[in-house]
């Protein structure tokens, strides 16, 4: 059974909310970005935006030119986030339920953010493979220990600290977080949920 040391918990630094950002709207089809408009969309300084990207430009997944930069490697860009996630220290809350995944995911606070294969799930309602482990951001937990109180047995619900930025993506997490937080996940059928996420987000990774 997998343990969970207690760590400091990190929330999603700036950089990676920078990287989400900018590979999720490459997604949607945008093609030039600026760092000027990023610095201005987050509230960041011009230096912390020219940071974030010195590995990307570096490894030849983004590519400027002059005051802009389009990605273009998305795949290359995409797993160097996912080998930088640490999704062990987002988590600030986690317990076990015997209650049935999908009644678990129902009877969550209107609040939370459904994350990994419960977003998948929702999402796209043709889950690749069953799960037994439900994971969500939030940064109330108080509801959520409520319903689901701290129980003896193996951890299969997880609550993982919320940013500031991830609710303009809706009640899901966006496909390329839902990515990299799976591909950060060590349960067999996340290979499963990989491979179908990558079909839906049309990439070879």
């Amino acid at each position: 059974m997998r343990t969970y040391k207690r760590v400091e918990i990190r929330n999603m630094t700036k950089k990676e909310i920078i990287w989400r950002h900018i590979l999720n709207d490459f997604l949607e089809g945008q093609q030039i970005f600026t760092q000027k408009a990023l610095a201005q969309k987050f509230s960041f300084s011009l230096s912390t935006i020219f940071n974030a990207l010195k590995i990307p430009r570096a490894s030849g997944a983004i590519e400027v030119s002059g005051r802009n930069f389009r990605v273009r490697d998305f795949e290359k860009f995409l797993l160097f986030w996912a080998t930088v996630r640490n999704l062990d220290k987002a988590i600030i809350y986690y317990t076990h339920t015997d209650t049935p995944m999908r009644k678990a995911e129902g009877i969550m606070p209107p609040n939370v953010i459904f994350a990994a294969f419960s977003a998948y799930r929702l999402k796209y309602q043709d889950p690749p493979a069953d799960y037994d482990k439900i994971y969500v951001y939030t940064n109330e937990i108080k509801e959520i220990e409520k319903r689901f109180p701290k129980k003896k047995g193996y951890p299969n619900l997880f609550v993982l600290k919320e940013d500031a930025h991830l609710a303009s993506f809706g009640k899901t997490t966006p496909d390329v977080q839902t990515f990299v937080d799976i591909w950060n996940l060590k349960e067999w059928y996340a290979k499963d949920f990989l491979a179908a996420l990558k079909q839906k987000m049309k990439i070879s990774v």
